[in-house]
This record gives C-alpha cells, sequence and structure tokens, in this order.
C-alpha cells in the first residue's frame, strides 16, 4: 500500500506522458536512410519536441517549418519553430500553413519530406478554403467546441473548410515521397481524424460537415454553406493517385500510454483495469466510473482492492455556465459529486499535453475528504458542475496539477485508486 495515494496518482501520470513523448518514441521510426536533403514540416502540440528528435538523428541536409501551440516551443537550430493558437486558430496559424504550402509546391521525385503531427494540428495549420475567411473557422470552431460534438465531428468540418487538410497538404507535396509520423490524441487512432488528416485519405463529404453543423444547432454563414455545397470543397478521397507517394505511421498511441502506467500500478502493488479510449460527456462518463469504484469498493468486482482503473480518450463538455475548466476537471468533479467522499477511492484526471482546456492546469486530483472540504469551504459541487466549474472547484482545495505544456499529447489520462475492498458479496 502506497504511503501517499496522491503520489502514486501523479506517478502514473508522468508514466503516461513519458511513454508518449517523441524523444522516446520517434526515432526508432525514422527511415532506415538519413542522408541526403529532408524538408522537415509538421503541425501539433508535440511539433517542436518531434522536430528536435529529427535535427539530432538526421545526417544529412535538414530544414524546415513546424507549428505548435503557444509555450509548446522547444529550441532548434536548422527547423524553424513558430507558435499559433489552440484551440481556436489564429493568423499566426494561417501564415505558417500559407508557408507550409509554400515551401512543398515545387518538390520533385527525388525530394524527401518528413511531416510531424500530433494532437492540435488541426488548430494550429489553419489555412481557410476559399471563400472562407479566418473570422468564419474561428466562430465555427468556438461554436463546436461549446456544442458537445465528438472530435471526429469538429475535424470533419475542419478538413472541409481547409486548403491543407483531408489529404490536401499530400496532394501539394507530390510527386515526393512524405513521410507521416504521428502521436494519436484521437480514441480509435483513425489517422483521418489525427489532426484532421492533412496527408491521408479523407472518405467523409462536404454533405456530412454541413449536417453535422446543422445537427448542432450551429449558425452557417452564407459563404461557408456555399462552399460546402460547391464540388470543390471535397476531401481527398481513397486511391487517388497523389498519395501513392505519402506514407502513414503511427509512433505513439493512448493504449501505450494507458500499458505503461498499469505497469507502473503493479509495480506498486495495484491490479490494473484498462477500460480504454472513451468518449462522451465528461459529466456522465465520469457517473459510469464512479458506478465501477464503488462496485469495486463494496464487492470486489469486476477486480478486488487494492486496484486501479485506468482510461484515456477525449470526452467532451456541453457548455451551460459560466465557470472555468476542461474536460478532465469537468470529469473528476462529477466523480467528486457522485462518490460523495466514498472512503478509500483517490482519483487524477489529466490532459497528457499538459493544458486542460484552455486553463493553466493539467487537470486534478481528488480524494475522499475532497467533498467535505469543499463543502465547508461553502462549495457545493452539483451547483459548481452546473456552472462549469471544475477548475474553481479544485483551485479552492489547492488540488490542480500543473505541469506546464509536456510537448507531447495522448489526449486524456485517468486513474482512479481503490484502496480496499470493504464488502463482498457472498
Amino acid at each position: 500500500m502506497p504511503a501517499d495515494p496522491q503520489q502514486l496518482l501523479r506517478e502514473l501520470f508522468a508514466t503516461a506522458i513519458d511513454a508518449a513523448h517523441p524523444q522516446h518514441v520517434l526515432e526508432a521510426h525514422l527511415p532506415s536512410d538519413r542522408s541526403g536533403r529532408v524538408i522537415v514540416i509538421g503541425a501539433g502540440k508535440a511539433a517542436a519536441a518531434m522536430a528536435q528528435v529529427v535535427e539530432r538523428s538526421w545526417q544529412g541536409e535538414v530544414r524546415g517549418l513546424v507549428v505548435t501551440r503557444y509555450g509548446h516551443g522547444a529550441p532548434c537550430h536548422k527547423i524553424e519553430v513558430v507558435e499559433a493558437a489552440h484551440p481556436v486558430p489564429d493568423a499566426a496559424g494561417l501564415d505558417v500553413a500559407r508557408r507550409v504550402l509554400e515551401m512543398v509546391s515545387d518538390l520533385t521525385e527525388q525530394d524527401r519530406v518528413i511531416f510531424l503531427l500530433s494532437g492540435g494540428g488541426s488548430a494550429l495549420l489553419a489555412l481557410p478554403a476559399a471563400g472562407v475567411t479566418l473570422a468564419d473557422k474561428q466562430a465555427l470552431n468556438k461554436a463546436l467546441l461549446k456544442s458537445g460534438a465528438t472530435i471526429g465531428e469538429m475535424n470533419c468540418v475542419r478538413k472541409h473548410l481547409s486548403a491543407i487538410k483531408g489529404g490536401r497538404l499530400a496532394k501539394a507535396c507530390w510527386p515526393a515521397t512524405v513521410h507521416t509520423y504521428a502521436i494519436s490524441d484521437v480514441p480509435g487512432d483513425l489517422a483521418t481524424v489525427i489532426a484532421s488528416g492533412p496527408t491521408v485519405a479523407d472518405p467523409s463529404t462536404s454533405a456530412q460537415a454541413l449536417a453535422i453543423l446543422q445537427r448542432y444547432a450551429i449558425e452557417v454563414p452564407p459563404a461557408v454553406r456555399a462552399w460546402l455545397q460547391s464540388p470543390e470543397s471535397e476531401t481527398v478521397k481513397p486511391g487517388d493517385p497523389c498519395l501513392a507517394r505519402s506514407h502513414f505511421q503511427l509512433i505513439a498511441r493512448p493504449q501505450q500510454s494507458l500499458e505503461a502506467a498499469a505497469v507502473k500500478a503493479r509495480q506498486a502493488g495495484f491490479s490494473p483495469l484498462i477500460l480504454g479510449d472513451l468518449e462522451g460527456e465528461s459529466r456522465e462518463v465520469a457517473k459510469v466510473h464512479a458506478g465501477i469504484a464503488r462496485q469495486v469498493a463494496l464487492h470486489g468486482h469486476p477486480l478486488a482492492a487494492p486496484c486501479v482503473i485506468l482510461s484515456g480518450g477525449e470526452t467532451t463538455v456541453t457548455v451551460r455556465g459560466n465557470g472555468r475548466g476542461g474536460r478532465n476537471a469537468e470529469f473528476l468533479l462529477s466523480l467528486t459529486d457522485s462518490l460523495k467522499g466514498h472512503p478509500g477511492i483517490y482519483a487524477l484526471a489529466g490532459d497528457t499535453d499538459g493544458i486542460d482546456g484552455s486553463e493553466d492546469n493539467a487537470g486534478a486530483i481528488m480524494t475522499p475528504d475532497s467533498f467535505a472540504r469543499a463543502t465547508a469551504l461553502g462549495l457545493n459541487a452539483s451547483d459548481e458542475l452546473d456552472n462549469n466549474n471544475g477548475y474553481g472547484y479544485f483551485a479552492a482545495l489547492d488540488s490542480l496539477i500543473v505541469t506546464e505544456p509536456t510537448r507531447t499529447n495522448v489526449n486524456d489520462f485517468r486513474a482512479i485508486l481503490i484502496l480496499e475492498t470493504t464488502q463482498h458479496d457472498a
């Protein structure tokens, strides 16, 4: 039994992050022939750290340009690193996307391109399609983020409003050879969804993108509607010849991080239960986790304590209130409200990129006394949940986790420690 359950939770989180860090996972996947000239481009929260690995291990001439979120940069000597806004794109992201397209616009069959891709790339590499303005994309991004739409739905819309996503970047690189190395931050690890798939075929359609906007009652500007109704808005489809020299390699995924955390938990004497990548409303996903945790604590099913329940994925938050907090804080607040201080249960929820939503924390920790301590401070968990104020709730308890940007991203990580089973079924 750990002397400090909170410390074990932090160690599990750190282990999950390390298992997906570019410094540990990228080099082995790079081409065996690392001589000659290569153009390196990239987008995502891990882009700068990935660029460092390429610079360090490539033996030939290297030049390039990558874009990452503000604060997620890292020093490179040959590859330019630009920072831009996430999750709502800004002019910096638009400018770098234009420059990336220019950099790959006149390549030949002898050229090689390495594309470094990670979560966040959709917003960071933002180049609106013809007739669509940056303001249009910003407004639609904000509306989608508040709507409760899944990451797959959001990226379907983003792809069809982009001049660079949905396989269009690979098309721009043709006939050069393109090697895409990706860190997955999406449930299912679909190449078409990770950062909206700039170098892979996209089977979704413009009609589906329009239907998603209608499903969530999002106002569609006339220029956007006209574009989505035009055949030109279609993305690059499977079988397109321009993808023949484009190769995609997944180098890290959420499951690897969950498995690494499971090994760490076993070493500490806890049986792990991996639930996998999950989607859905954060507060509802938390209620399911609470039910499983109670079943373990009271009845020793589906496994006996001491144990840890692990899950990842990307939940959503339908914003109703005016509070502060990302989806991990929302999950943990709902878990706290559901468990109401059940003895012997501790939990952590955090984003592996180090930023929960748009706040300065990666996530937070819940302890068995969190509910009672918050109540003593006049904080009602249910009311705070109604106001989407997970950040404020855990800040008042001094229970936020602040890691600074980690420069990787396999999305959410959740761990629930159950120290003992208090009663077994007869």
